[in-house]
């Protein structure tokens, strides 16, 4: 059984910040469940772009408010708490936040933490924890 808080996690390495977002990675690869857990903050009126080429990606609003658009189709969908994506085609994607939103999400495969986005807004398709 494994048992975390974000409290234990944060300043940690597994508390990873970039520009507009923090990500505090709750479950990792070398906990050997097969998905990884995150709990995600973007910043206020910032616009995020992501693409997981290697990686499907269900996501969880908890708090804030923003949009979400898919540039594969042109769709774009509004978000809020209660809202779900799955990124299981590995869509190319933006998150436009209009609040400080808070999300929950599960990546499969799992990362391992030591992930960095590369200029397309992915992650590579393994990256050997350390």
């Amino acid at each position: 059984m494994i048992v975390r808080t974000t409290d234990e996690i944060t300043g940690t390495n597994r508390d990873v910040a970039a520009e507009h977002w923090r990500s505090k990675r709750i479950i990792l690869a070398d906990d050997g469940v097969g998905f990884s857990f995150h709990e995600t903050t973007i910043d206020a009126n910032s616009v995020s772009e992501f693409h997981y080429q290697h990686h499907v990606e269900a996501v969880w609003v908890v708090e804030g408010t923003g949009t979400l658009t898919n540039h594969e189709t042109g769709e774009v969908h509004p978000l809020r708490p209660g809202t779900m994506y799955l990124l299981n085609g590995h869509e190319r994607h933006r998150v436009t936040c209009d609040t400080t939103m808070r999300m929950l999400c599960v990546f499969n495969p799992p990362v391992t933490g030591r992930e960095i986005h590369d200029e397309n807004g992915a992650y590579p398709a393994a990256v050997q924890a350390s």
